[in-house]
């Protein structure tokens, strides 16, 4: 996988912005329980107020407070407020927003920012209390034993004496005792739970001073919503664009492999095609970098995505209930080791599928371009077992993976449903205990989806790296295949005129990995204007010896010259634009006659493309057609018959008008009489050029200026005909073997 990772270099830029926007999205989605959290808390049970410290107080409310606040308290807390009386210049502004200001003098709060509401918070949180606890046991005689727990008596209490009043004359010590009495009681709460506590008084006192705390209330929660429709806009935004930019760059990931891997391929020697089958290049070049574009996409959008929500919501968790954090780390613990076992157990699987999806494309393909032999020979049932047996250990291998995918995916559910009651179970416990508020519990609740999800998207990566890891390697193989047949660092030149003169001079040749030579100290010269001929038995290296001049394999030993100069010399390009080339087999594209002939020339003229049909014996079939030169070409060029696709492949080599040509046994396929007349009109026409033609067909080349007579990689013969036929003892044989008497003689 890492081997492929440059390929990713120049999509930095968008990786980079995606990373950027699932840190927005992952922020968004975090902070929703939260604000939903302050609906629950504030909006509903608070009634909007959001902590202990009021927009405004009555005088003598305050006044009360500071009974209960030590000096450097209080002095704090007047020092956030400003009193408000009738001769104060903004008394009619605030007298419509408080109307209980005509009545009293008020203390307003001063615009503080967010660190000094939170210091002030605590200090007149216990205020609040403290004052609330008074007002309780002086409304219900019953609570005097509350009273006591803060060290006084009401029984001793004159008649008609106001508490507070009498509260404010004690000496500082004693009151000092009852505030400290006072703290150890309401620490036990909890500094949430005070503030819940005391913004009861808070919303009483707004209530007294003429506010509408219904709309207080409404207000709040409608400013928290759009606050979290706001956050789930900003968040569904980043799906969006995250969702374009992995597709994007998975996508072009996707594309340029696939160009590097096909121009890779395309710089393959025979070698390198010994190497790797067809079939497989084929998987590696379609199935393989669709696995690596997957998970490119999937790495983009989960693997940054679910780190951020699972740490995140790990530290927000526990930031609302620290004494649950034991629920998290099960859930953790459990869904870790599903992981683990999952990976465990598929990772076998998944690195034969793709090995499996290759033999079945192997079989296939040798199913579809064998059909006929296949039906000749009634072979179709030993064909139809031989695919199901790779299409059933194929399948039997995605199954097996898909059943512990079916597994996994209830056993994580149960898990998630689990962690759920376990935190409806262990909070609502904690709520009845004024340990936690029910919002903080639902935003737990909320944290703990949050961080199975992130987990569960963690092992569906850990199901799909594999398998894409295996298939990244593959290609990466490929990529990282050198050619074996390379052009110079610093290139030749073919002299000028060109003339085409072939040689070959002691020349071996092994095939890779062989432990003989098939070819022995091979040397002749092949001459412009003339034509060189080569035959032999089966097997005894015609056809190895003219690959060995496009350099589709490299000589062993010895040199092949052209005009002098070494072909390891030149680049392949500069050699093989010099060489019209008829293969063996032959081989037409899909698309229509003239764009397989001007294969050879894109800038061929109809004129051009029609003498070489011509001289080819290919013209007649193509004017029987009602397209003409437009009539459509099958893949493979199955809607024509044999022998009109090597009269099609002859003339696409003639369109190139090279000063050499190699007919790779070209006219097997050919009558007698089409044969005569094609070499007859061909010697015509490169009369000028050097011609190598491989036969296993005497006739063709009777008169040819030069023969060579092949015999288990070694030279046996070479002349003309005559010469041969009085000095070659394997060459009278082929000639006994196809000859009549009359012409042998």
């Amino acid at each position: 996988m890492i081997r492929i990772l440059k390929y990713l270099k120049p999509y930095l830029l968008l990786i980079l912005i995606t990373v950027g926007l699932l840190f927005v999205q992952a922020n968004a989605d975090l902070a929703l329980p939260d604000y939903m959290s302050k609906i629950v808390n504030i909006g509903i049970q608070q009634g909007g107020v959001e902590n202990a410290v009021p927009r405004a107080i009555r005088q003598s409310e305050m006044d009360k407070l500071a009974i209960f606040l030590n000096a450097p308290d209080k002095e704090f807390v007047l020092g956030s407020y400003t009193l408000m009386e009738k001769s104060s210049p903004d008394y009619e502004k605030y007298l419509a927003e408080y109307p209980s200001l005509a009545d009293e003098s008020l203390y307003i709060l001063k615009s503080v920012d967010a660190a000094e509401i939170k210091k002030l918070n605590p200090v007149m949180g216990r205020g609040f209390l403290a004052v609330t606890a008074i007002k309780q046991v002086l409304a219900d005689p019953a609570k005097a034993a509350m009273a006591q727990a803060f060290g006084f008596d009401l029984s001793k209490l004159p008649p008609g004496m106001d508490l507070f009043a009498l509260l404010a004359k004690l000496p500082a010590e004693q009151l000092a005792k009852i505030t400290a009495a006072m703290d150890a009681n309401f620490s036990a709460l909890g500094e949430s739970m005070i503030n819940q506590t005391a913004v009861a008084a808070v919303k009483a006192e707004y209530a007294a001073l003429g506010m509408n705390t219904e709309k207080l209330q409404t207000d709040y929660i409608i400013r928290v919503g759009i606050l979290m429709l706001l956050l789930t806009l900003l968040s569904g935004a980043c799906t969006i664009v995250v969702g374009y930019l992995s597709a994007r760059t998975a996508a072009g990931v996707a594309r340029d492999l696939r160009r590097s891997v096909f121009q890779r391929v395309e710089g393959f020697s025979s070698t390198e095609f010994d190497k790797f089958s067809t079939a497989s290049l084929i998987t590696r070049s379609t199935n393989d970098i669709t696995q690596i574009q997957m998970v490119v996409i999937m790495v983009m959008r989960m693997v940054i995505y679910a780190p951020i929500i699972g740490v995140g919501g790990v530290i927000r968790a526990i930031g609302k209930s620290a004494g649950m954090w034991w629920i998290i780390a099960l859930a953790v613990i459990v869904l870790l080791g599903l992981i683990l076992t999952v990976f465990v157990i598929a990772l076998p699987k998944f690195q034969s599928i793709q090995k499996l999806i290759d033999r079945l494309n192997l079989v296939t393909r040798e199913n579809l371009s064998g059909m006929m032999v296949i039906r000749a020979f009634n072979m179709q049932p030993f064909e139809e077992k031989r695919f199901d047996k790779a299409n059933q250990d194929l399948t039997a291998t995605m199954l097996f993976i898909n059943r512990v995918m079916v597994v996994m995916m209830p056993v994580m559910m149960m898990v998630m449903n689990g962690v759920m009651l376990l935190i409806i179970w262990v909070g609502a416990h904690q709520v009845a205990e004024s340990k936690m508020q029910v919002g903080d519990m639902l935003a737990f609740m909320q944290y703990a989806m949050q961080i199975v999800f992130s987990f569960l998207m963690v092992s569906i990566m850990f199901i799909i790296l594999p398998r894409a890891a295996v298939s990244a390697d593959r290609v990466a193989d490929v990529l990282d295949t050198k050619p074996s047949i390379r052009d110079p660092e610093s290139p030749k030149r073919f002299p000028e005129p060109f003339r085409g003169e072939v040689e070959f001079r002691d020349v071996c040749f092994r095939y890779p990995g062989a432990e003989e030579d098939v070819l022995h100290n091979i040397t002749f010269t092949a001459r412009p204007g003339q034509t060189t001929a080569f035959i032999g038995t089966t097997g005894s290296g015609k056809s190895t010896i003219v690959s060995l001049i496009p350099r589709f394999y490299e000589v062993s030993e010895g040199t092949v010259t052209i005009d002098g100069v070494d072909i390891r010399a030149v680049t392949q390009h500069d050699l093989r634009d010099r060489i019209g080339y008829v293969p063996q087999k032959s081989n037409l594209f899909s698309g229509t006659i003239e764009s397989n002939l001007q294969y050879a020339d894109p800038n061929a003229t109809p004129d051009e493309l029609m003498r070489a049909a011509g001289i080819a014996q290919a013209s007649e079939f193509i004017n029987a057609a009602p397209e003409g030169m437009g009539m459509e070409v099958a893949q493979g060029g199955t809607n024509v018959s044999g022998g009109q696709k090597q009269r099609l492949s002859i003339a696409r080599a003639l369109v190139k008008k090279a000063p050499i040509y190699i007919f790779d046994d070209s006219f097997s396929a050919l009558d007698f009489k089409t044969d005569s007349a094609l070499r007859k009109a061909l010697k015509a026409e490169t009369g000028a050029s050097t011609l190598l033609i491989v036969t296993q067909r005497l006739s063709t080349i009777m008169q040819s200026e030069q023969i060579i007579v092949l015999d288990e990689g070694k030279i046996a013969g070479k002349g003309t005909h005559a010469e041969l036929m009085e000095s070659c003892e394997v060459y009278r044989g082929i000639a006994a073997a196809q000859l009549g008497k009359e012409e042998l003689s």
